[in-house]
């Protein structure tokens, strides 16, 4: 299929473009750190940036990055998810919208390096993202915020895990979040919607490569099977009073179904929703957020909507 692409995709591309190739995990991940590379800007002045770690349940160090905006921020706290299909990225490799997510909302934000796949299976990931931001409820004066002004934000895998964090809280019974944050989320993984065929060989992800990651992260026996809401948040029977909740999707993304999909049950729930389609975009767009205007004004709006609920 041809895609009529926006040009502020094209950058994207050609860095990808000029990866080697790469079959072995250890280079699959080396490679996208040389393209989260090519993306990168640094934070503005006057943001602190500190590198520390927080226990899990299981007696790992979790590593994080806390952002805190110039001033110290409003009080807010958002925990943030890194994409990478599961298997890949970091704090380091998401940087740019980690920053991007405290200068824009004014909360301080912390994003989460969990564990990854295949080593580390569901659901580990899901636990270290519960452990952190429970850690920032259960200590708030060590980031500098506001206990009950806290919220969740992820892109593509950590889209899925922030839907799955949301649901975690709701189910746990805290914290009680203000609102979540969900850029282009994987949220089911029998990959049986249109967009899955549509979109199959779109340049920012492929259909063959998302049924791959949901094989790393579920292990192959499970994949293309699950009824557990936490793995695959799509098939909750009940979204109900869950946090207002903002999604993004890309055009020619094998994934827009899924966000489209999760939008309609929340509304169907009765959770306050908004809802961005970035036309002619593919996956990963966000990260031309800074040189790219129609990128920027989406995730403007998704900003724009946290920083709304996390003041309320």
């Amino acid at each position: 299929m041809a895609f009529d692409l926006h040009p502020e995709m094209l950058p994207l591309i050609a860095e990808r473009e000029k990866l080697p190739p790469a079959t072995e995990l250890a280079d699959i991940r080396r490679n996208w750190s040389l393209y989260a590379k090519a993306s990168w800007v640094p934070p503005p002045a006057g943001m602190e940036v500190e590198d520390r770690t927080v226990p899990a349940r299981d007696g790992h160090a979790i590593p994080v990055r806390v952002y805190t905006p110039a001033g110290g921020g409003t009080g807010a706290g958002l925990a943030y998810f890194h994409g990478g299909g599961f298997v890949k990225g970091d704090p380091e490799s998401s940087d740019t919208t980690g920053w991007g997510l405290a200068d824009e909302t004014g909360a301080v934000t912390v994003s989460v390096d969990y564990r990854l796949a295949p080593e580390h299976k569901y659901p580990t990931a899901l636990n270290d993202c519960a452990d952190v931001l429970m850690d920032m409820h259960d200590n708030p004066n060590a980031y500098g915020v506001d206990s009950d002004r806290l919220g969740v934000v992820g892109d593509s895998a950590g889209g899925n895990l922030a839907a799955a964090t949301a649901l975690w809280a709701r189910q746990s019974g805290q914290p009680s979040l203000r609102c979540q944050g969900l850029i282009y989320p994987c949220l089911v993984d029998r990959l049986i919607a249109d967009a899955y065929a549509r979109n199959a060989d779109a340049p920012g992800l492929t259909t063959a490569s998302m049924r791959g990651y949901w094989r790393d992260y579920l292990g192959e026996e499970n994949a293309g099977r699950s009824t557990d809401p936490l793995a695959t948040p799509l098939v909750a029977d009940d979204l109900s009073n869950l946090p207002p909740a903002y999604i993004l999707v890309a055009e020619y993304d094998p994934l827009i179904d899924d966000g489209v999909a999760y939008a309609q049950k929340l509304i169907a729930a009765g959770v306050e929703t908004g809802f961005y389609r970035a036309d002619r975009m593919i996956h990963g767009f966000i990260r031309r957020r800074i040189h790219g205007r129609i990128c920027g004004n989406a995730f403007r709006a998704m900003t724009s909507f946290l920083k709304a609920k996390l003041e309320d």
